[in-house]
């Protein structure tokens, strides 16, 4: 008997016949559990992946709860300002000096990665551009978002990204583990309710509700995400605002986006997910792979060290990269300049690579 079955069960025939305060107490039980599951084994992805993971059982389980629009939209201007707070002028200034260099790295890997997702969706593994959107070695989190905007299946985008971040980040330890000798940094606890500048709170809650009302009233796509992103790099860039995101702020956006996509999932949805598992884990390992390749070229090539070229290069899960580079002998800054410069080609050529392939594919 799988989990949403045992859930089911011991409510007696499912939770469609149950209230929707208890769904509610379930699903909000099960995120804290799978949060603190998750949060043990150190995974930077936590705060999102415990939501969706509960949502989707509360769904799978005969669950009728309905997220309102207006929290998701909210909390997707969270998931913008976090973007936008880690685009530094030292991570723009690395770009620039070795522009180059990021240019053929990053062409290499979006190769790599849209040649995975035009496989899987010639294969028919994935519907539409949902592979290829999930195959985008771009923020798992805004590439998810994203997709939505532009036609993919948010739930198996998300399903394959997610998927991905966790291999990303398991491999980028044990490499860690390889080349670094003194024992790994020890992971901070989180202080939910810190002191913060009130300002800058109040500049980024601003920031949020002024872009989330711009991005619905011209109906940008993605807007809600991208438009706070794009406003919040330049104006914290600039020295207009600061961008103050406590954790308790952070949690509630990803927990609204993590119980908005995970809600959407249903049995037939899971089927199908469980059905492609072996070959969308065949692509994200093979990725890896051809990115560990990369790598090793830019080592001979660049004399950039074999840590250093790993982390940069690898596809996927910035946050995780991050975290590990911070706590290894590396140049972070090389690091995070390689993974925000790709993001941001990403952000830019995703729509429109999608749409190519699609018509090369006719999906």
């Amino acid at each position: 008997m799988n989990v949403p079955e045992w859930i089911g069960g011991i409510l007696g025939g499912g939770l469609s016949s149950r209230g929707i305060g208890l769904q509610w107490a379930i699903l909000l039980g099960l995120s804290i559990l799978f949060f603190l599951l998750l949060h043990a084994t150190h995974l930077p992805a936590a705060l999102l992946l415990g939501p969706m993971a509960a949502a989707i059982v509360v769904a799978a389980a005969g669950g009728s709860i309905r997220l309102p629009m207006h929290p998701f939209i909210v909390a997707q201007g969270v998931i913008g300002c976090l973007i936008a707070l880690s685009i530094r002028p030292a991570a723009l200034a690395e770009i620039l000096h070795d522009w180059p260099l990021f240019l053929v790295v990053i062409g290499s890997v979006l190769m790599a990665s849209n040649a995975l997702g035009w496989l899987l969706t010639r294969w028919q593994v994935l519907p539409g551009t949902t592979a290829i959107w999930g195959s985008s070695p771009g923020a798992a989190s805004a590439m998810t978002l994203m997709a939505e905007a532009f036609g993919a299946d948010i739930r198996l985008v998300a399903f394959m990204q997610y998927l991905r971040v966790v291999f990303v980040a398991i491999v980028a330890s044990v490499v860690s583990s390889i080349w670094v000798t003194a024992p790994a940094a020890r992971v901070p606890e989180i202080v939910w309710f810190p002191s913060v500048p009130w300002l800058g709170l109040a500049q980024t809650l601003i920031l949020i509700v002024l872009g989330n009302s711009l991005a619905v009233r011209l109906r940008i796509p993605a807007g809600p995400l991208l438009v706070p992103l794009v406003v919040g790099v330049v104006l914290q860039n600039t020295g207009m605002m600061e961008i103050v995101l406590p954790p308790w702020l952070l949690a509630a956006g990803y927990a609204f986006v993590g119980w908005n996509i995970g809600s959407r999932f249903t049995r037939p949805i899971l089927v199908h997910a469980a059905r492609a598992l072996p070959r969308v884990v065949a692509s994200i390992l093979t990725l890896i792979a051809i990115c560990g390749g990369i790598a090793a070229i830019l080592v001979w090539v660049a004399d950039v060290d074999p840590l250093t070229a790993y982390l940069a290069t690898s596809p996927g899960g910035a946050d995780s990269v991050a975290i590990i580079a911070a706590s290894s002998d590396v140049d972070v800054a090389f690091v995070m300049a390689m993974q925000t410069s790709r993001f941001i080609i990403v952000l830019l050529t995703g729509p429109a690579i999608a749409r190519f392939i699609a018509k090369r594919t006719g999906v």
